[in-house]
């Protein structure tokens, strides 16, 4: 039987490592032994902080039963193999690896040895999307803004690993067909890596998604727009509102408890909801030490991480085709 009490073991001090750290260290669930950064000052400040030590990543992994990986997103291969091959459980942050081939070999190695590897695309745990999902039919169509003003931290990556990853894996769970191409387009402006992007994904079933994504706007703006075949839905994450218009379910043209009719339009129904927001990145630690303590299945598995992967890459090669349309026509000048 497993233990009752998680030891778990933070790679990253870092913005995300500090919160993670801090979120384990007041856990009912979870002890914390350590944290490693090639940063040791740094780690020994976030220790202080959390109430534990700054160990190497091999005092770590020794005093650890599972590891979170939270360092930079290059390192997230290196560090979530070598646990897992000691025999340890992983919570990796997004994105699951630098590479297909590293998310696939991470897969097979937590498979193989049987521990639990979770990638942490924290809006698989937020009050949003549970308020969104099952509210509307097989999207056919949606329209998805995630912007915000620029900040250093997190440009060691372009803003589709950075943030458009996270509506990337929100279409990807509610659009329930493979991708079958991509049309997008981005710029550096403030890094060297895109910082702003819009891509156009059209997936096997005939669905789209469209995908507007920057860290250099003078606001922060997070909304989505999902058509359906008889359905409606408009999220907007700042104000913590969803609207929902949609066709009376029956031939009797009644609508459900909660909605109210539309003026003007006969047989649909719009509902107005809205969410208190919870601690999202608790209930991805409660969700992984259920996994691992509990046997529960895993939520955002390897699976999981590897598609929101795939499109992220996807993503990045239609821009560097259409960088290079540009180019060559004359559009954008280089050098």
């Amino acid at each position: 039987m497993p233990e009752s009490i998680l030891r778990v073991g933070i790679a990253g001090a870092g913005h995300f490592g500090r919160y993670h750290a801090l979120k384990v260290a007041a856990s009912t669930r979870a002890k914390l032994t350590g944290i490693h950064d090639p940063d040791q000052e740094r780690a020994k400040t976030v220790g202080w902080e959390a109430g534990t030590q700054e160990l190497s990543y091999e005092d770590l992994l020794a005093a650890s039963d599972a590891v979170i990986v939270a360092a930079p997103a290059e390192a997230h291969y290196a560090l979530a193999a070598r646990a897992l091959r000691a025999g340890k459980h992983v919570l990796v942050e997004k994105p699951i690896a630098a590479t297909l081939a590293q998310a696939d070999e991470l897969g097979a190695l937590a498979k193989e040895r049987g521990l639990v590897l979770q990638v942490g695309h924290l809006e698989r745990f937020s009050a949003a999307y549970q308020a969104m999902a099952g509210r509307i039919g097989a999207p056919l169509y949606i329209e998805a803004t995630r912007i915000a003003p620029f900040k250093p931290r997190g440009t060691d990556v372009s803003v589709i690993l950075d943030l458009m990853i996270h509506d990337l894996d929100l279409v990807l769970a509610l659009i329930d067909s493979e991708i079958e191409s991509v049309d997008a387009v981005g710029a550096p402006v403030a890094s060297q890596f895109e910082d702003i992007a819009n891509a156009r994904l059209r997936f096997r079933n005939g669905a789209v998604a469209t995908i507007t994504a920057s860290r250099i706007s003078p606001r922060t703006e997070r909304r989505m727009r999902i058509f359906a075949q008889n359905s409606y839905m408009a999220a907007d994450f700042a104000a913590r509102k969803l609207t929902v218009i949609a066709r009376a379910p029956g031939s009797d043209g009644r609508l459900p408890p909660g909605q109210q009719p539309v003026p003007g339009v006969a047989g649909f129904g719009i509902e107005d909801v809205s969410w208190d927001d919870h601690d999202s990145l608790a209930a991805e630690h409660a969700a992984f030490a259920a996994s691992v303590l509990d046997g529960a299945p895993v939520l955002v598995d390897a699976a999981v991480g590897r598609r929101a992967l795939a499109a992220a890459l996807a993503v990045g090669e239609g821009m560097r085709q259409s960088h290079e349309r540009m180019s060559a026509s004359g559009l954008i000048k280089v050098g």
